[in-house]
């Protein structure tokens, strides 16, 4: 008779240790044995008459330990759910060398499996002792001016003057490494970009004010630009903003085309076109609606702000024990290829993280039977469609089909439903902290640090 044992080797980690001797494996062995002379095709053989003593002589040792194997695998499966041990992806294989099997001397064998346990822990952030912030950023009438004015620029024409003569102007410009005087070495690579001449520093604009293409210019990249500016065009030209000696290096400016984007005018057309179907007639009903999506917009970002703050308060505060001396030798051997120690060591805080999460929301799943029907899904799908296509509350035909047909691929079913899921275990988890107001500006917003790891969910 199979027996199994288990013993514990560390935290929330046990050995299970499953010997078999023959009378467990060895019917089915023969059973195989049997099968297989059947369905064998051997020449020399009418099918269904090989001899036994044939196909052992050939297959036997595969068969058995096939045989030996799967009996294991099944002692050890049946003890986990008659013990209901909760473990952590797959028992790992302890036995460093492989087992001698051998049929013809058929013998007990024990195998043994390392397993790590999966803990009980509570919850303890959702006790109603958690504090968070929810920010609301106040939409100011520069911020709407902008807006409309990158709006104005996108949808505007775009117009060749002879000479620079404002901020707006698009200049193509050349790019080609020189020393202070602008001579040139031979065999310099030319680089090419496109910038507005606000993006360059007031006395560089001053001397670009009525060129025109064909026209040159030296500048030190570091004076040319200000520091945010600098970052891009130093990428831009191959070249690291943080070294020193890089961005003072000298550049000889060629201006290839001056363009200049003619502002769309404010009237219906434009309106209708930023917004359609929405009957938006006059400039000050247009800004009101600018107003009130950049306010969503930020109401948006302010919502996936507290979520990640409760998500890394969850991960990072919530006491849970968990055997990771095994989850790391799990991710080495575990995987579909096998990985260093080192490589599981560096993979292993993601890997952490993760998994904490994992366990903290499946449980609050399922303790406060959170679910999405199929309704609701099928909703936040049509939902989404409208919005993709700007669709207002008119329906196209397509709309049913085009719905029927996504719903039936299970990977956007899969990806829909564990967005939707994870978007109400937020709200409810946010009913149990104590969450405090806070209006502040966009600048302030974008500055706040986040706490811990970043997550999009």
């Amino acid at each position: 008779m199979a027996t199994v044992t288990r013993e514990n080797i560390g935290l929330l980690n046990d050995k299970i240790t499953v010997k078999v001797s023959q009378e467990d494996y060895l019917p089915n062995f023969e059973k195989a044995v049997k099968h297989f002379s059947k369905n064998a095709n051997i020449p020399g053989f009418r099918k269904g008459q090989v001899p036994a003593g044939m196909i052992k002589k050939m297959s036997g040792p595969a068969i058995f330990q096939d045989e030996v194997l799967k009996t294991v695998e099944k002692e050890l499966m049946g003890y986990l759910q008659q013990e209901k041990l909760e473990i952590f992806a797959q028992p790992l294989s302890t036995d460093t060398e492989a087992k001698q099997l051998d049929y013809a001397q058929p013998a007990e064998y024990d195998f043994s499996f390392e397993v790590g346990l999966k803990p009980t822990f509570e919850v303890t952030p959702l006790n109603g002792k958690t504090s968070l912030t929810r920010y609301s950023v106040k939409v100011t009438d520069d911020m709407v001016n902008q807006e409309l004015e990158r709006l104005q620029l996108k949808g505007g024409k775009m117009t060749e003057p002879e000479t620079v003569t404002s901020e707006d102007n698009v200049l193509n410009i050349e790019f080609l490494e020189s020393d202070s005087k602008g001579n040139v070495a031979e065999g310099t690579e030319k680089k090419e970009n496109s910038l507005l001449l606000k993006y360059f520093a007031p006395a560089v604009q001053e001397k670009l004010q009525g060129k025109k293409a064909g026209d040159t210019l030296v500048i030190q990249l570091s004076k040319a630009f200000d520091k945010e500016r600098l970052e891009f065009i130093a990428k831009d030209l191959g070249l690291d903003a943080n070294d020193k000696d890089a961005v003072k290096k000298y550049f000889q400016l060629t201006i290839t085309k001056v363009g200049l984007i003619e502002k769309r005018e404010l009237n219906e057309e434009f309106f209708k076109e930023v917004y359609p179907g929405q009957d938006i007639t006059t400039e000050e009903a247009f800004r009101a609606k600018l107003k009130e999506e950049i306010g969503k917009y930020w109401k948006q970002e302010a919502t996936n702000h507290l979520h990640n703050d409760l998500f890394e308060t969850l991960v990072h505060e919530t006491p849970i024990e968990l055997p990771k001396e095994f989850l790391k030798r799990w991710l080495q051997k575990g995987g579909e290829k096998p990985k260093t120690a080192e490589e599981a060591e560096h993979e292993y805080p993601n890997f952490d993280h993760q998994l904490r999460w994992t366990l903290i929301s499946d449980k609050l799943i399922r303790e406060n039977s959170l679910e999405v029907s199929f309704e609701e899904l099928k909703e936040n799908a049509r939902a989404k469609i409208m919005g993709y296509y700007g669709l207002g509350g008119e329906q196209a035909e397509w709309l049913d089909s085009y719905l029927e047909r996504l719903l039936q691929d299970e990977k956007y079913v899969d990806q829909t439903y564990r967005e939707m899921i994870t978007q109400k275990l937020f709200d409810w988890a946010e009913t149990k902290v104590n969450v405090k107001e806070e209006e502040i500006t966009a600048e302030e917003f974008v500055k706040l640090p986040h706490k811990h790891h970043h997550h999009e969910h």
